[in-house]
């Protein structure tokens, strides 16, 4: 007679409830201090880079460069902001806002009929091919494209061709190219919030102001254009400051002085770091007081 063994089952380890058990159900329990332990690296690492260069920046602004050996001292000066009272800075910021206040008006007049297309009338197919042929160009290099434009308004370069049957020239290397090179280069950045905008007003607005005898120009003047004005404004946010502090496209299109290529030029040659940095403070300045009257439109909201 045989007597069959049978084998115990092990025993199964307590399932641990040690320390990080107890941290997750602290942190579960406490949603702020879990968002903010995600936040902390991202949140740290601009404070750093973002932040400290800007400081960095306007403590350079109040240092000065000595005349013979070309080094920074640092001692504290506004002779640099003194300087920018004299010519030719204030011609070159009036200069330059005059130009990005242009190419954002411009960018708003070109890009409000091709969103209201692809908002309004636009199939869906359609829509969606329009929406990366807006994108695509900002897939392609920045250099690229504004060397493009170099060749094209070159002397004897493709505008000039196009333009010689009528009798007419182009604009060369100027202003006016400048303007039209950056048009060309932030247009995108102004119809996507454009489409955007035009594509959140409901249908039900449009046909409510054709059933109380509103015309096609006064349901424009009334209903579209004070919703979409928000995002119309947002998109200036992109055109204005990225005109106000470029400085490849106007290096190579043009020789007038924008603020990009005098803080450029105090960098590289004129070694005047002090100047540069002093300067660079006009446009962040600018752009600060642009940023709180787009916020007071709404222009935030509408990003």
């Amino acid at each position: 007679m045989t007597t069959a063994s049978t084998t115990a089952p092990a025993p199964t380890a307590p399932p641990r409830s040690g320390r990080p058990r107890r941290l997750a159900g602290a942190l579960h329990r406490r949603p702020r201090i879990r968002l903010g332990l995600l936040l902390a690296g991202p949140i740290g690492w601009l404070g750093i880079i973002y932040l400290g260069s800007l400081a960095l920046l306007l403590l350079n602004s109040f240092w000065s460069r000595d005349a013979f050996t070309g080094r920074i001292v640092h001692s504290f000066t506004l002779d640099n902001f003194t300087e920018l009272t004299n010519n030719p800075y204030p011609i070159v910021t009036l200069r330059t806002f005059g130009l990005a206040a242009a190419v954002t008006v411009s960018c708003a007049l070109l890009a409000f009929p091709i969103a209201y297309y692809m908002a309004r009338l636009a199939s869906t197919r359609s829509r969606g091919l329009l929406v990366v042929a807006v994108l695509m160009p900002l897939w392609a290099s920045y250099l690229i494209k504004v060397y493009s434009w170099r060749l094209i308004l070159a002397e004897d370069g493709v505008l000039n061709w196009a333009l010689q049957p009528l009798g007419l020239k182009g604009p060369g290397y100027g202003l006016i190219a400048l303007w039209l090179v950056f048009t060309y280069l932030w247009l995108p950045y102004m119809i996507l919030p454009i489409y955007a905008g035009l594509e959140r007003i409901p249908n039900s607005l449009l046909e409510a102001s054709a059933d109380l005898g509103g015309r096609a120009g006064t349901t424009f003047r009334r209903v579209i254009l004070p919703l979409v004005f928000p995002a119309i404004v947002a998109g200036s946010i992109f055109t204005f400051s990225l005109t106000l502090g470029d400085y490849i496209a106007p290096a190579q299109i043009t020789t007038t002085s924008v603020i990009g290529t005098v803080i450029l030029a105090n960098v590289g040659a004129g070694g005047n770091l002090p100047l540069a940095a002093a300067y660079s403070l006009v446009p962040l300045t600018i752009m600060i007081g642009y940023l709180l009257i787009a916020r007071r439109l709404g222009a935030f909201e509408a990003l």
